[in-house]
């Protein structure tokens, strides 16, 4: 149907207004906007601190909120995005993930270009929608799924060996947060709690030495810490680490 255009804003607002009203009520209602320069990768330059890893995750569909970073806990979680203009928007939208912190205007989501244009029915609406640069959106936490893929501690290059590591957790499945990491010296069976630096990151200063085996709390966030369990690596960090070296975990969250 086409509609003459002094009627487009019109019925655009109108169409928002029926959206609104119309929202599912397992999404939270938002606003979105999309940062330029993105329209096929993410920023490098996230304050998860994934680097280029970070502009390529999720084939650069990807985010940046302040209200979902949390300090951190929120890197690397998925979450359903959805325009709720119902002209363009397709119904199921994107899903994307934490990369970075940061609002615009009210929003809860810094789309990148790619992420925010993939909300569009398809690419003409997508076209469409950056054009509009601001959009009514609703969104949920869904569960992140990387096929074939286990979890990755990816060592930083600030590390310094053997004084000082630091590292990153790639690829959790699921939809439950990392609360607390130990890193264990595998051969004492010797265990420290290590703190969370900044964005995704965890250190250890003076770490032990030998093989190293880094476990992870997961919690599901829910009142008075939800349900808590801890995953153990099978697969170790040889005692002779390397920075920017990434190392596999040998295990991965099982989605329910």
């Amino acid at each position: 149907m086409a509609f003459p255009l002094r009627r487009l804003p019109a019925l655009l607002y109108l169409f928002a207004l029926i959206s609104e009203a119309t929202a599912d009520a397992n999404f939270t209602v938002s606003k979105a906007v999309y940062y330029p320069n993105s329209d096929t990768r993410g920023t490098e330059t996230g304050a998860c601190e994934y680097g280029a890893f970070g502009a390529t995750l999720n084939n650069g569909d990807v985010s940046a909120s302040a209200s979902l970073y949390r300090n951190g806990i929120g890197c690397g979680a998925c979450y359903q995005v959805r325009c709720t203009n119902p002209y363009y928007c397709s119904p199921n939208g994107v899903t994307i993930v934490i990369t970075d912190s940061g609002a615009s205007d009210g929003t809860d989501f810094i789309l990148s270009q790619h992420a925010f244009a993939g909300m569009g029915q398809n690419k003409d609406a997508g076209a469409t929608l950056l054009n509009l640069g601001y959009v009514g959106i609703e969104y949920r936490r869904v569960p992140c799924i990387h096929p074939g893929k286990n979890i990755i501690f990816k060592i930083t290059e600030s590390s310094h060996f053997p004084y000082y590591l630091e590292f990153e957790i790639w690829y959790q499945q699921g939809n439950q947060d990392i609360i607390a990491v130990q890193l264990c010296e595998t051969v004492n069976l010797t265990c420290q709690l290590l703190g969370r630096t900044h964005g995704a990151v965890w250190a250890a200063v003076s770490p032990p030495s030998g093989p190293l085996s880094i476990r992870m709390l997961f919690s599901s966030g829910a009142p008075h810490g939800g349900d808590q369990k801890w995953l153990v690596p099978t697969s170790t960090i040889p005692q002779n680490w390397t920075a920017g070296a990434t190392y596999d975990s040998g295990v991965q969250v099982q989605l329910q």
